[in-house]
């Protein structure tokens, strides 16, 4: 009589969760560190907060568009029917 091998149920992948979550903590280091390179700039040339304030909204921009391309990189592609 042969053995029956019990089968696991489904387990779900948690790394795409984890990956993703990173990207939060990504986003306020590059803006933190934007503002204090702006801050940095701005003392050194004696200008309103214009470096500060252009670095942080960059960094944020482009994290966020990181973040939004690795998003739509691990989506199934569907087939299309033809």
């Amino acid at each position: 009589m042969a053995a029956q091998v019990k089968t696991r149920p489904r387990q779900i992948d948690f790394s795409h969760v984890l990956v993703i979550g990173s990207w939060g903590f990504a986003i306020v280091i590059a803006s933190m560190l934007a503002l204090y390179m702006g801050y940095l700039l701005d003392e050194m040339l004696h200008t309103p907060p214009t470096f500060m304030l252009g670095l942080f909204f960059l960094a944020l921009l482009l994290c966020i568009g990181r973040l939004y391309k690795d998003a739509w990189d691990r989506v199934p592609k569907r087939k299309v029917r033809g």
